[in-house]
């Protein structure tokens, strides 16, 4: 083996090392019931443009007065970019 053969396994492992010490998913799916159920037809109709579309109403619910969202919350406007659809 070459040397250069030898540091692109040694990096190949390392990139493997660090994804493997990732930490588990903590982000809240979307959950698939009656209120949101319109989302994800949106969504599966017209792919990423549908989940665009679908952000525009999150809001609508998730605020202030109604579901205020915790303090280090990131900026709510791409909530489908986080909050990932249950199957």
């Amino acid at each position: 083996m070459k040397k250069r053969d030898i540091l692109v396994l040694l990096g190949g492992l390392i990139i493997v090392a660090i994804l493997w010490m990732a930490p588990p998913e903590t982000t809240k799916h979307i959950p698939k019931d009656d209120t949101h159920q319109k989302f994800y037809d949106m969504i599966k109709k017209d792919g990423p443009a549908g989940k665009k579309a679908a952000e525009k109403f999150c809001q609508d619910c998730h605020n202030p007065t109604q579901m205020p969202f915790p303090a280090e919350h990131p900026p709510k406007f791409r909530c489908t970019f986080c909050h990932k659809l249950d199957s």
